[in-house]
């Protein structure tokens, strides 16, 4: 039966194609879209605009009215397309921000069906991420401040006379494909974060892989800067008595959720169910090519694209990859530093410990202070 043919227009005919064969990788997202208010948590169509600032970083997320805000659940695109373009990456081959590739592929890969609603759902997905604009002045430059982009340029599909879809393609903004291809700005996530159903509960599990990492005493937050990081339209108190159910049910994969209270203050402090003896992640040997400034982080899993090598994974579902020192300055900024556990600096004075140079010269603090000068607060180095 003759099929329509793709037409290849404006960006697309300036990009070569990065074909995607399977579906099969191991899940990995951006540190930014984890930690910031970039999705609407709710399944309810949403207008009202996100505008976040915290240290020197502002958000700025508007919907259209006839689409509503992309959702945390249409955030699953964009996690699957970062998965094969680092996993094309650390088997050597050429990655696009313009990318091919069935529905049928993307959708089993993110744990959804195959049914015609299912593939009805998916363009509402690339619909609402297309027609979301987004602000921001993260990771620009010295003299350039403000970006403004949608998460995906343009889609389009292929389809046969009587109606079944054989194919999609669609354009990833630079901003997002320049960051996927940094090593450093990736983290892998659990294949288990697509079966987690609520809103707030996956926006949690993002901001505990984030923070939280593989560090012993994790991470703490008081529930109100919780509340200003999701970006909800929920009031504090609802907000808040979300985080005490899920606290309750402990759906997190490889997290606990404790709370703690200080006085008056509530905070939520988020643990590794069950730390790792050493890091997943590691360096990889290959770099992209189209606009690519960095590469991707490593240790991927399968995946087909143009080859035909042997598939295996090699990221444990209950895995949680990766010590993760890294702390924003707005990532506790209305904990006081009396509240926040200083775990990088307890790790560090671990490994000196254990370290014959450190024995013999009895000056592990200074060195510890050197390498992490001690935090003002607010989160500030």
């Amino acid at each position: 039966m003759p099929r329509r043919r793709l037409i290849l227009s404006s960006e697309r005919a300036r990009l070569d194609p990065f074909i995607v064969a399977t579906g099969d990788a191991s899940p990995r997202d951006q540190r930014d879209l984890m930690e910031r208010p970039f999705f609407s948590l709710a399944k309810a169509r949403r207008i009202a605009p996100i505008l976040y600032e915290a240290g020197g970083v502002r958000v700025e997320v508007f919907a259209v009215p006839d689409h509503g805000m992309a959702t945390i659940w249409d955030a699953d695109v964009l996690i699957w397309a970062a998965s094969q373009i680092v996993e094309a990456e650390n088997l050597g081959f050429n990655t696009s921000r313009f990318l091919r590739f069935t529905p049928y592929q993307l959708l089993t890969a993110i744990g959804r069906e195959t049914g015609s609603r299912d593939y009805k759902l998916l363009k509402g997905a690339l619909t609402r991420l297309q027609s979301t604009a987004v602000r921001t002045t993260i990771r620009q430059g010295e003299h350039w401040r403000r970006h403004q982009f949608s998460w995906i340029n343009e889609w389009e599909e292929c389809v046969t006379r009587d109606g079944r879809v054989e194919g999609m393609e669609f354009v990833l903004p630079d901003w997002f494909y320049r960051n996927v291809t940094d090593r450093s700005l990736v983290l892998t996530i659990d294949p288990a974060y697509f079966r987690l159903t609520g809103g707030i509960e996956r926006w949690l599990y993002r901001v505990a892989r984030k923070h939280a990492g593989r560090q012993p005493k994790g991470w703490i937050f008081e529930f109100a800067h919780l509340h200003q990081k999701s970006g909800s339209l929920m009031r504090v108190s609802d907000f808040a008595l979300q985080l005490r159910r899920i606290a309750a049910r402990q759906p997190l994969p490889g997290y606990r959720l404790l709370i703690e209270r200080k006085g008056r203050r509530e905070l939520l402090r988020i643990v590794p169910a069950k730390p790792l003896p050493q890091p997943v992640d590691g360096a990889v040997d290959t770099v992209g090519t189209s606009h690519a400034d960095g590469i991707g982080i490593s240790h991927a899993g399968p995946s087909g694209l143009r080859t035909q090598r042997s598939q295996l994974s090699l990221w444990p579902e209950t895995a949680i990859p990766s010590l993760n020192l890294e702390s924003n300055r707005e990532s506790n900024h209305f904990v006081a530093r009396s509240d926040v556990e200083n775990t990088a600096a307890a790790a560090i004075d671990g490994l000196l410990r254990k370290s014959p140079r450190a024995r013999g010269s009895g000056s592990s603090a200074p060195r510890t202070s050197q390498r992490f000068p001690e935090r003002k607060p607010g989160g500030q180095r």
